[in-house]
């Protein structure tokens, strides 16, 4: 009786991305050791978070009020717009504190081998919003592979009608790297990007 539940706990988390069946076994043994308020706690937020979270209507990003407190905010800069693929890019951009103005959220890459074509993304409301806004400036902030590089192409054109400022997030080696071990297309976008000191 007792296997049946561990194992089925074991299914369940390997259900998570990047947990396989050793991470899933370590984790529900770890959850076993665990109060049971805290088990709790953690079963809550989970139930907490699916009843609750929903997209914001204006940018897309995962909130429980709307709009969602970025877009909420009068401090933010609305005259520039930070357009990324998934509302976690949002998170990793917050945390720099280096980015004060507005999301736009697109839930997804184009790919059309997946079937992701333009009308599968926030792209048209992106116009409407481009329409309606004082945006001064569109930073394309899609991730820096084949999918992201071609849905910050495809806005590119999309938008380069309206009189906005349209610019790309740079990229190429990291801080603390060796420039020796990073690869040619690496390199060759840190070269790409270089600016004047």
């Amino acid at each position: 009786m007792t296997q049946g539940i561990i194992e089925k706990l074991i299914t369940e988390l390997t259900k998570l991305p990047g947990i396989g069946r050793k991470t899933a076994q370590r984790l529900a043994f770890f959850i076993l050791t665990m109060s049971p308020d805290d088990a709790r706690g953690i079963a809550h937020a989970i139930v907490e978070v699916k009843d609750r979270a929903k997209f914001c209507s204006t940018c897309f990003n995962i909130t429980d009020t709307d709009p969602c407190e970025i877009c909420s905010d009068p401090a933010r800069d609305k005259s520039r717009l930070c357009i990324v693929e998934e509302p976690s890019n949002i998170l990793a951009i917050e945390r720099t504190r280096a980015f004060s103005g507005m999301y736009h959220v697109l839930l997804g890459a184009l790919s059309p081998l997946d079937g992701v074509t333009p009308d599968r993304l926030k792209i048209n409301e992106l116009v409407t919003r481009l329409q309606s806004d004082s945006v001064q400036e569109v930073i394309l902030a899609t991730n820096p592979n084949t999918k992201g590089e071609l849905t910050a192409q495809y806005i590119t054109r999309v938008i380069k009608p309206f009189p906005i400022k349209i610019t790309r997030i740079a990229y190429g080696l990291p801080i603390g790297s060796d420039i020796e071990f990073a690869d040619e297309v690496t390199l060759a976008k840190a070269l790409e990007g270089r600016r004047e000191l």
